[in-house]
């Protein structure tokens, strides 16, 4: 089993900046890889950075240029920094982590983008 802990969501006004950090805990030594999706109510979860054990890194379309994520596999934490925030980045944020195949979630942070 893994455990993700997520921190540092909130209310923020339009082109201000986050910073959202997940700390796995658990059988964490073959977890593959990490990242943060988001989620609306009514709509899909989707993916918005990846990190993997080898330092391999995904950002979804919509946040390049404003999102960074890293990460040391060495502590299983994730670090997601969102500068530039806009309204449509109003989500509630998920840690994942894959481990073996299986996906683990944390609870979720809410970020609201005021404009």
């Amino acid at each position: 089993q893994v455990s993700l802990v997520e921190s540092g969501g909130g209310l923020v006004q339009a082109g201000g900046s986050l910073r959202l950090a997940c700390a796995a805990s658990g059988h964490i030594s073959n977890i593959d890889s990490m990242g943060w999706y988001r989620q609306t109510p009514g709509t899909q979860r989707e993916m918005v950075a990846t990190i993997t054990k080898n330092g391999n890194i995904q950002i979804a379309e919509p946040v390049k240029g404003r999102f960074t994520i890293s990460g040391g596999f060495a502590d299983h934490t994730v670090i997601l920094q969102m500068n530039n925030l806009r309204s449509d980045d109003t989500a509630s944020y998920y840690c994942n982590a894959n481990w073996l195949g299986y996906q683990f979630w944390g609870r979720g942070t809410p970020v609201t983008v005021a404009s």
